[in-house]
């Protein structure tokens, strides 16, 4: 069954990360007063589960955390602006919107691909089952 592990544990993990990407992409023109307070774009990390030889239950892909961009921060002038510092100055996200929508296609595929590999699994088991049965 670890097949349907490995398939399920990646589609889990393409599913945070096109929430972590909608996330990044609903921000993409948000303001703020400072740079403390502005967005900064999130990215997961994943790392690899193998099994070892003591517990074959552990394989797939593990969400290690959510990393947020230390990229700079967008200054614009805009002295007439509610949120301008004393200075005239709003603060914006530093999410870039075409490396967020290479990523969004990028693990919508790659989600697919997994869904692709949990049917198709399904699809031999069920056959094989079958041949027992004549």
């Amino acid at each position: 069954m670890s097949i349907f592990d490995i398939a399920s544990s990646a589609m889990n993990a393409q599913m945070l990360r096109l929430n972590t990407t909608a996330s990044n992409m609903a921000n993409v023109d948000t303001v703020s007063g400072t740079a403390e307070g502005a967005y900064r774009a999130r990215q997961p990390v994943f790392a690899t589960l193998m099994a070892d030889a003591n517990d074959a239950t552990q394989v797939g892909v593990k969400v290690d955390g959510v990393e947020t961009s230390q990229a700079e921060i967008p200054r614009h002038y805009q002295p007439g602006h509610p949120m301008a510092d004393k200075d005239g100055y709003v603060y914006g996200s530093n999410v870039n919107a075409i490396e967020e929508m290479a990523n969004m296609i990028s693990a919508s595929r790659a989600y697919q691909s997994n869904a692709e590999i949990f049917s198709t699994a399904k699809t031999l088991m069920l056959r094989t089952l079958q041949l027992g049965q004549q």
